[in-house]
């Protein structure tokens, strides 16, 4: 499907997966929003568009409070077509060092850490084999589950869908429960991600990602949904279970790292969107790095 002249923009719809997978076989990303389905997905709740200028195809986007922003583009003269959109108004959002270092090391921009929105790499195999004293705790939660449960295990299939569902339904209403009042994003962004996280199961052979499921007495009780983000790097986009069974969310990491993208190295597990809750536990896994992303704008 063609992909109309900047400043035209036409939306990601699955007839652009051919072209972008393979503009990002070559690019070799390393931050979580640069796969198809990852952009596909949350589509509606960023906004997100395709459009090309000079050689490029670039995503452009909308943020939680309405302000747009373009993504790193997928390729051509990258630093040019970007400086383009920079000086046009738009904020670039999600460049790395790697991106700032080749591209953007002109004067006049404003160049923020986005904290929030840093990337969590891991060692797949640390994750599997929970080894050392520095995961004691987490192996015993993981134990603690094993022996408490009558538990099975299995790659995520389509006859799942029904009971996944149903799980991420749970999931949102307790979510939203726990965040009423609270600061942080709003239940726009629970309500996005419940949204996106069920067309990733309904279209999880189309998107190509995998994924386990935690069955628990035959009742599935948590599920995770991820792929590869380039030759080293598989990426974890949902983690979903029973926010009240101990254990659980323990146990369904350690089987994704064992079972899934056994030829990666490292796991990204994305963001933590500034939730201390959520940032504990994912630094309590002990990150191999955290994956930088700024937002460039002109002064």
């Amino acid at each position: 499907m063609e992909i109309p002249r900047y400043p035209e923009s036409r939306e990601i719809r699955l007839e652009h997966k051919a072209l972008l997978d393979g503009l990002f076989r070559e690019l070799q990303p390393r931050i979580s929003e640069l796969t198809f389905a990852n952009l596909y997905l949350f589509r509606v709740v960023h906004d997100y568009r395709l459009t090309r200028l000079g050689d490029a195809v670039v995503a452009l986007a909308r943020g939680y409070d309405g302000s747009r922003y373009f993504l790193p583009p997928f390729c051509g003269d990258r630093g040019a077509v970007a400086l383009e959109l920079i000086e046009a108004g738009l904020t670039l959002y999600g460049a790395d060092d790697p991106f700032l270092e080749r591209y953007l090391q002109v004067p006049g921009l404003e160049v923020v850490p986005d904290r929030d929105n840093f990337d969590y790499l891991h060692l797949k195999e640390e994750m599997a084999a929970l080894s050392g004293k520095e995961y004691h705790k987490k192996k015993n939660r993981v134990n603690y589950f094993m022996v408490r449960h009558c538990y099975r295990v299995e790659l995520y299939q389509t006859r799942h869908l029904e009971q996944a569902l149903a799980l991420l339904k749970d999931w949102g209403r307790v979510r939203m429960e726990m965040r009423a009042g609270a600061e942080g994003a709003g239940p726009g962004s629970i309500a996005g991600e419940v949204e996106a996280a069920a067309e990733a199961l309904r279209l999880h052979e189309e998107l190509g990602l995998s994924g386990v499921v935690i069955l628990v007495d035959e009742v599935l009780r948590g599920f995770a949904l991820g792929e590869c983000l380039n030759r080293e790097t598989a990426v974890c986009h949902f983690e979903k279970g029973d926010l009240f069974m101990d254990g659980l969310y323990q146990f369904l990491d350690r089987e994704f790292c064992r079972l899934l993208f056994t030829g990666c190295r490292y796991l990204n597990r994305e963001q933590d969107l500034g939730e201390p809750a959520l940032r504990q536990a994912k630094l309590s896994y002990r990150p191999a790095e955290l994956v930088k992303k700024y937002r460039v704008r002109r002064v």
